[in-house]
């Protein structure tokens, strides 16, 4: 891991804080600026303390760790991942909850990937950012931020209230791998179409009791950043063609398939294509089947067009978003080297990431 340095941030407020936070500050929309060409580019943490003077208001006692430079979420790497979850477990006794200040495009892989890596995670990983920069008059930056910082900080007789890796984004609390991007214009961002919000902010925050992970104090936070990245995402469309499925299915040391197929787990029942999926299955990759349809799961067997994916191998993901898919399939690569192992691993659920 990287030497990643911590600062506190020094905030006057009367009496106890009511707990203490550490913001881990990658980057993203939230932080930029505008450079001279106009185009945005992320800023030092400093810029985004500027703009909230209200934080000493939480009484909160705040230390951040930032990334340097600071990332565009789109350029985000497989371990930055693992130095996230590395920096949470270093400091994971000396504080109350986790806040992940991340760039959207990205946030959902990102926030998926640690709720692998983070096991028996017993504290809020709240990750948030924004659409427009902090310095914008308009922008969504300040709401989510301070969301973000409450839903943290928020315990019940010393428990927290939301002890697992989320998305706080435009007043919604999302399991962070439940969450997909759907907006790119605007402020209502992500959307959870296959599992129940866990929070909803207005005058005053509602929590979800029934739809969060209940918290294990008798258990003990570990670890495991093995990823690998040996992978390809292919999204079926109408016409897609031998030379397509042929050439990427034999891609030079690929190991895994996630397929984004129609509907319920539809994909075309041509001869050709389905026995490139059993080609690349008998040569000892892993298929995990998703669907297109960002609400909804996958029931092989449901339609003719499905039926013959059970026989052939291909593993159902069930109602997982590409992005759980993608990144619970390189943990398991990484992790499982007997094939039986990690076909049961993808099956079932590990951290609420499918039902």
């Amino acid at each position: 891991m990287n030497k990643f340095e911590i600062e506190d941030i020094h905030l006057e407020f009367e009496g106890e804080a009511r707990a203490r936070l550490l913001i881990i500050y990658t980057g993203g929309t939230l932080g930029m600026g505008y450079n001279e060409e106009g185009a945005l580019t992320p800023m030092e943490f400093g810029h985004v303390l500027s703009r909230l003077p209200i934080l000493k208001e939480l009484r909160l006692r705040l230390s951040v760790i930032s990334f340097d430079p600071p990332i565009d979420s789109s350029n985000i790497r497989i371990d930055q991942w693992g130095d996230i979850a590395k920096i949470i477990a270093e400091h994971y006794e000396g504080f109350d909850g986790f806040i992940v200040l991340h760039g959207t495009d990205t946030m959902a892989y990102t926030a998926s990937a640690l709720s692998f890596m983070l096991r028996n995670l017993n504290k809020p990983v709240i990750f948030t950012g924004a659409q427009l920069p902090i310095g914008s008059p308009r922008s969504d930056a300040r709401e989510n931020f301070i969301g973000a910082l409450e839903i943290a900080s928020a315990y019940k007789a010393d428990k927290p209230l939301v002890p697992e890796v989320c998305i706080f984004f435009n007043h919604l609390l999302i399991r962070g791998n439940r969450a997909k991007k759907v907006e790119s214009n605007h402020f209502d961002a992500f959307e959870s179409e296959n599992y129940p919000v866990l929070a909803e902010a207005g005058i005053t925050i509602d929590y979800n009791s029934a739809a969060i992970r209940l918290a294990d104090s008798s258990s003990t936070l570990s670890i495991n950043t093995m990823m690998d990245d040996s992978i390809v995402v292919l999204k079926l469309f109408p016409g897609i063609n031998l030379n397509v499925v042929h050439g990427l299915f034999n891609t030079k040391n690929l190991k895994g398939i996630v397929l984004e197929s129609y509907g319920s787990g539809n994909v075309p029942n041509e001869p050709w294509f389905l026995k490139e999926l059993r080609d690349a299955i008998d040569s000892g990759k892993v298929i995990l089947n998703v669907s297109q349809c960002n609400g909804g799961r996958v029931v092989q067997g449901k339609y003719q067009a499905s039926s013959a994916l059970d026989k052939i191998g291909v593993i159902s993901g069930h109602d997982m978003t590409t992005e759980a898919a993608t990144t619970k399939l390189m943990y398991g690569l990484a992790n499982f080297q007997n094939q039986e192992e990690l076909k049961s691993f993808l099956k079932k659920p590990v951290s609420g990431e499918m039902t």
